[in-house]
């Protein structure tokens, strides 16, 4: 199923955008891979004729961004490990200076079914290329896309002297009906 023409606005009453991480290192069983919400955002999607003529623009409040899960460790993740994580993220991120993370498309290719979006995320400052891949499902639209921190500029947390610490590499994934 395509679709429908127009303009469409969603946000977190509408679906899920999730941020997972992943450890490396020699320590990385002491720590956990982690699966972030975003719970404050906000899209725009103008859905054109063809891939071409359509566009799609997402905000992301830097704040609102809560670790939901943390599968793996030595010990349960914890609400004081939580909120720990999320202020380390907010700092990382550096949520005062740049309080939100934006992407904007520059191209869509692709059918109405599957379809590759080409576009620019700015995440603390800095805006990189980047690729979504994305496949409309019924009145939903799944995708994700693979943000590596260091090409933004940001160095991957690390602990135990760096015997701990995420993957550069992390996945970011939405499932939100339009």
């Amino acid at each position: 199923m395509a679709l429908r023409e127009g303009t469409h606005e969603f946000g977190p009453d509408d679906g899920r955008l999730l941020i997972m991480t992943s450890r490396s290192g020699l320590g990385r069983r002491a720590g956990h891979d982690l699966t972030i919400e975003a719970t404050r955002w906000r899209g725009t999607a103008v859905v054109g004729g063809s891939a071409e003529e359509s566009s799609v623009e997402v905000a992301v409040d830097v704040s609102g961004l809560l670790v939901r899960e943390g599968t793996g460790g030595v010990l349960p993740l914890s609400d004081a490990d939580r909120e720990q994580i999320a202020g380390n993220l907010r700092q990382i991120l550096r949520a005062a200076e740049h309080p939100e993370i934006t992407f904007r498309s520059t191209g869509v290719t692709g059918t109405p079914e599957r379809f590759t979006v080409e576009g620019e995320l700015t995440i603390a400052g800095r805006t990189e290329p980047l690729t979504v891949t994305a496949r409309a499902d019924g009145d939903r639209v799944k995708g994700e896309a693979t943000v590596t921190q260091t090409r933004w500029g940001i160095k991957p947390y690390s602990a135990f002297f760096g015997a701990l610490k995420l993957a550069d590499d992390v996945r970011v994934s939405f499932d939100v009906a339009v």
